[in-house]
């Protein structure tokens, strides 16, 4: 399943204030740690906001804080806020829906929305900070060296 980069977005960020919930985190350290844009993020944040799984918080020692119930919110409750999984039902605009093999193919494909439904569902925030935690850490990033000079060959005088 391909999730959209808004959807992406949001779950990262729950998962990040849910990892601390007594703690702020401003929008510009979270965008920092995922490598994602501030006003891209901005905007996830206020849909997270307006379900109540985020709280904002202003003054100088502002950010953002969660507001759900980890055991409670679920992956669909998130993804739900940004994709639009399994509700399509019959089209009569996709190509061939009119007949028996097109039929055939929405039930089966409803079906799969189906599955993904009760599979994400099942999964709650707290589930994925748990994984999270079984995660190993990030390996530290190796520094880049500066060139060396090719073997036996010696080192410039300034001059």
């Amino acid at each position: 399943m391909r999730l959209q980069t808004a959807t992406r977005i949001a779950i990262h960020a729950v998962l990040e204030l849910a990892s601390d919930p007594g703690s702020q985190i401003s929008a510009a350290q979270i965008a920092e740690r995922f490598d994602i844009s501030v006003n891209h993020l901005a905007k996830v944040l206020r849909t997270l906001g307006r379900a109540g799984l985020v709280e904002a918080l202003r003054g100088v020692r502002g950010g953002y804080r969660f507001r759900g119930n980890a055991k409670r919110v679920t992956l669909l409750d998130i993804i739900t806020l940004f994709e639009d999984i399994g509700s399509d039902g019959e089209d009569s605009r996709e190509p061939g829906s009119h007949t028996r093999e097109g039929r055939a193919l929405r039930r089966v494909l409803a079906e799969f929305d189906d599955t993904a439904r009760a599979t994400l569902s099942s999964i709650s925030v707290a589930t994925m900070l748990m994984l999270i935690g079984q995660e190993p850490p990030e390996p530290a990033p190796v520094p880049s060296a500066a060139p060396s000079a090719p073997r036996g060959a010696r080192p410039r005088r300034a001059g």
